[in-house]
């Protein structure tokens, strides 16, 4: 044997001697990082109350959360410990998997450390929901299998009482502090609250599992679970109900505010800020986004303009949204047409899926009419007794036209919001990473899905095409409306106007989608820029990858991991673009 050849295969060993270390970690500090997040996640499913975790799969456990001062004081010193804790181990000594997982987890905690200094406590409602609406939507997403299923579902409603007086003192905080929501924007919140007061048990929504029970149970069991359940609705869950309407209607509103913007409020600006990092993951000014948002609205409006012209429409721009929303074929009239339709576009995309992803997830999705009005997906629970849930309103078929219906489904379903969270459930990482939820991430992903339908070979009506395009306007509307409400001083009828020119939403969606961001604001930031993120990532791995570029490998990528931040998301990318190389 050459000494040329002892020195190279010496340096082959070493190399992958090197690599399997960086890969296996020091053992004894892989040890302790997995006991710091298992006790974390212990901790988190003990409290209820995991941070960054989508609303909308709220359920109910057994004892509710704690959302009182004493709770939140709680959760602040064992985060603060945690980040104490963090700061001891050498994230060099870790795997490099473990690494990415460090940075998450550490990123996540000095997040959940700024978010206590801040006034997120004294908003738990939104134009479209709040912890009232959830409690009330949470049934629809559990399943009832077990006694023990229908014991927890009684502490649940047993606790409501606690529960409910926690968040009226935080509103009561509000009140004092002149932090309340906006008077116009919350003139009918009240009643999505008086549907819950109802005369007969049985035609409330927290009956539902009771008139369910399964068919193996005993005739004395069932006897059981319907008694209780219905005796605690009565006589718990209704007057809750019912104290939380006279709260909100007597002392809320009457406390409501006459500014539109937060930054108007004392410590607003500070606040804002600190929502547009977070629902964005960036360093983005409210003027870097309120300019971008104008940007991108001229060139989907310039794309737009083309489709009238290719379906030979006579008029302008406005004239043709009239049409759209006044003209009875783009809307159908029974919500069992609109639930099959959509049922239609997720077949056929699902036939077509492989050819984009080579990870599948495994998990099925229902699609169901929203209870409390709107669309949206809610995972499953992981626990593989649920499923996923696409939600579709039906109680106001005008407010769904069938021309947007397809890149609605594209980004709720498949390949969009259920695509990224069965697929991070399935994969093999750490628990808490598996129902993370960050919004430009996760919004992004969702806006990404709805173009790619266009790629796959959907959107072949020119009409549909055109909703796909209104989709994209309505999320670059959002840079502009929700900047320049809550940073410029937009009024609400500005930002009405706006997007009424701009999208071919129904008035009424246009004007529910003013009150969203008023009520909720900078969420809606994260749809455009995650999105514009995504695109960016994919066009740097085309162009440095050419001939090697797979598209498959690429989108599994991107899902892989779960919920990233974004810069995290594109340090990781171009680390793969690397190693594709």
């Amino acid at each position: 044997m050459s000494n040329t050849f002892k020195s190279t295969w010496y340096s082959v060993l070493l190399a992958l001697a090197i690599s399997c270390s960086a890969q296996a970690g020091d053992n004894n500090t892989s040890q302790q990082f997995k006991q710091l997040i298992d006790e974390h996640w212990q901790t988190a499913n003990k409290e209820q109350i995991f941070f960054r975790k989508d609303p909308d799969a709220f359920r109910m456990n057994g004892k509710l959360p704690d959302m009182s001062k004493a709770g939140r004081d709680r959760r602040e010193k064992y985060n603060n410990e945690l980040l104490q804790r963090l700061a001891k181990i050498n994230v060099n000594d870790l795997s490099s998997e473990d690494q990415i997982t460090y940075r998450l987890f550490k990123y996540e905690r000095q997040t959940e450390a700024n978010s206590y200094q801040q006034l997120d406590h004294l908003y738990p409602l939104n134009y479209y929901s709040g912890f009232d609406s959830y409690f009330a939507g949470a049934p629809a997403n559990m399943s009832f299998l077990t006694k023990q299923d229908y014991q927890n579902y009684l502490i649940s409603l047993a606790d409501f009482p606690r529960y409910n007086q926690e968040h009226i003192d935080s509103l009561k905080e509000a009140i004092s502090v002149g932090h309340v929501h906006y008077c116009e924007t919350f003139s009918k919140y009240h009643k999505g609250i008086s549907q819950h007061i109802v005369d007969d048990v049985q035609q409330s929504v927290f009956y539902a599992p009771f008139a369910n029970i399964p068919a193996n149970f005993s005739a004395q069991d069932k006897q059981h679970f319907r008694a209780a359940g219905s005796k605690l609705i009565k006589e718990s869950i209704i007057p809750e109900y019912k104290k939380f309407y006279e709260f909100f209607t007597q002392e809320y509103m009457a406390n409501c505010r006459s500014k539109v913007g937060i930054s108007e409020l004392a410590g607003g600006k500070d606040y804002y800020k600190y929502l547009i990092e977070f629902y964005t993951t960036t360093d983005m000014t409210a003027d870097e986004i309120h300019q971008l948002g104008l940007n991108e609205v001229k060139r989907i409006r310039e794309e737009m303009q083309t489709i009238i012209e290719q379906v030979g429409f006579q008029g302008d721009f406005k004239a043709f949204i009239e049409f759209l929303r006044t003209d009875e074929q783009f809307y159908t009239t029974t919500e069992r047409d609109l639930l099959e339709k959509a049922s239609y576009i997720t077949r056929k995309m699902a036939a077509q899926l492989p050819k984009w992803f080579s990870k599948l997830p495994q998990q099925t999705f229902d699609i169901k009419s929203a209870p409390n009005g709107g669309a949206y997906y809610v995972a499953s629970d992981g626990s593989g007794t649920t499923s996923g849930t696409y939600f579709l309103d039906t109680k106001d078929l005008k407010s769904q036209p069938l021309y947007t219906l397809e890149a609605l489904t594209f980004h709720e379903a498949e390949p969009g919001h259920h695509f990224q969270s069965a697929i991070a459930q399935e994969v093999d990482m750490a628990e808490f990473r598996k129902t993370l939820y960050h919004a430009a991430y996760g919004e992004g992903w969702g806006l990404y899905s709805e173009r790619l339908g266009k790629e796959i070979g959907f959107y072949q009506d020119p009409y549909s095409d055109f909703g796909r395009l209104t989709y994209e306007a309505w999320r670059a509307c959002r840079l502009v409306v929700d900047t320049g409400m809550h940073a410029k001083g937009w009024s609400r009828q500005q930002a009405i106007d706006y997007l009424a020119e701009n999208t071919a939403l129904s008035i009424a969606d246009v004007i529910g989608q003013i009150d969203r961001y008023i009520s909720w604001p900078a969420q809606a930031l994260s749809y455009k820029i995650g999105e514009i993120k995504i695109r960016q990532l994919r066009a740097l791995a085309e162009q440095e990858l050419g001939d090697k570029f797979n598209i498959r490998k690429f989108h599994d990528q991107m899902l892989k991991n779960g919920s990233l931040p974004l810069a995290l998301l594109e340090e990781l990318t171009k680390d793969w673009i690397e190693q594709q190389k």
